[in-house]
């Protein structure tokens, strides 16, 4: 994180990343995302391009293909690059408060910016999946 002061204005850099790839004549859709406390989130899916978040409040449990899931706090930015990519959790990894996020993606014209994957490809990937703790996200 990086922060910057010019004319008065703040300028604090959460997140610089450079995605693999952007797609062509690229959609954008900005959103946010509330979940009830304990909600598991989406079932596992995956976007057409990019996508960059900032957690608002609360905590998620954010877990992506390859990668061990953790857990991302409030006024953390986090991204996935899209794609192929599996994203397999995003869900509130608190039992008695709201998680809050707000999520800008990036996708192909006239396809879903969210597609589910199904339980046999889950399969079919399983050696993909970072081994996973046991019982839910560890809590820093």
């Amino acid at each position: 994180m990086t922060t910057e002061q010019k004319q008065g204005t703040i300028l604090t850099t959460l997140d610089h990343q450079v995605p693999p790839f952007m797609p062509e004549n690229v959609e954008m859709m900005t959103a946010t995302v509330e979940l009830p406390p304990g909600h598991p989130g989406t079932p596992p899916h995956r976007h057409s391009g990019p996508v960059f978040g900032y957690m608002l409040e609360g905590e998620m449990i954010f877990e992506l293909e390859g990668e061990p899931e953790r857990v991302i706090r409030a006024g953390e930015a986090f991204w996935e690059p899209g794609g192929d990519v599996i994203h397999y959790q995003a869900g509130n990894n608190l039992a008695d408060a709201w998680s809050r996020f707000v999520v800008v993606m990036a996708g192909v014209p006239g396809e879903p910016m969210l597609t589910l994957v199904d339980e046999a490809e889950l399969e079919a990937r399983r050696d993909r999946r970072a081994p996973r703790p046991s019982g839910a996200a560890q809590k820093a």
